[in-house]
């Protein structure tokens, strides 16, 4: 792969404003471009990486959730999802959220994809894996926070939720399209 140049900021200064959340540090930069222009107020989300799991069943449905985004202020279909807890190897993560949110294990696991949220400003990576032949071995184990619907798709009725936008988590969206474009119906 082809990768461009290096060229990174020099951080001249660096202040924690929020610190010891349970999922987000903020710091503030003050940086230095390779031009030597400098940027005074720069701030970076330092998040745990996340994990994201694309998991069909033996018959070819897709596991999904629907979970209310306070966010956005409203209910959204999405891939299991979740932090990746500190020492966690990221497949231990997938395969622990999906068991915990919707009840599915097993199958065959392989990385599918590695994204930044948003490389400006995020320090953090999402991974997402895709797990085949999961079957439902327990009742899902939400946590006190969590209010989860479990759902299984079609790969049709898949493509129609992601046409029609019903799918808004773009780190969802992308590996999902991705997997439509290598497995045409």
């Amino acid at each position: 792969m082809l990768l461009p140049p290096h060229r990174p900021w020099k951080v001249l200064k660096s202040e924690h404003i929020l610190q010891n959340l349970p999922w987000l540090n903020l710091r503030q930069e003050l940086v230095e471009l390779p031009n030597g222009a400098q940027i005074p107020t720069w701030y970076i989300y330092d998040f745990p990486d996340w994990i994201n799991v694309i998991a069909l069943t033996s018959d070819g449905r897709f596991v999904f959730e629907s979970q209310y985004r306070h966010g956005l202020g409203r209910t959204c279909y999405e891939l299991c999802a979740g932090v990746i807890d500190k020492g966690e190897a990221p497949l231990h993560a997938a395969q622990r959220e999906l068991l915990e949110e919707t009840g599915y294990a097993g199958g065959e696991w392989r990385l599918y994809m590695t994204l930044s949220p948003n490389p400006t400003n995020h320090s953090n990576l999402s991974y997402t894996f895709l797990a085949t032949g999961v079957e439902r071995v327990a009742e899902a184990r939400q946590e006190r926070t969590e209010d989860i619907d479990c759902y299984l798709f079609s790969a049709a009725e898949v493509l129609d939720i992601l046409r029609s936008g019903g799918i808004i988590q773009a780190l969802h969206a992308a590996p999902l399209w991705r997997y439509m474009a290598e497995h045409p119906q």
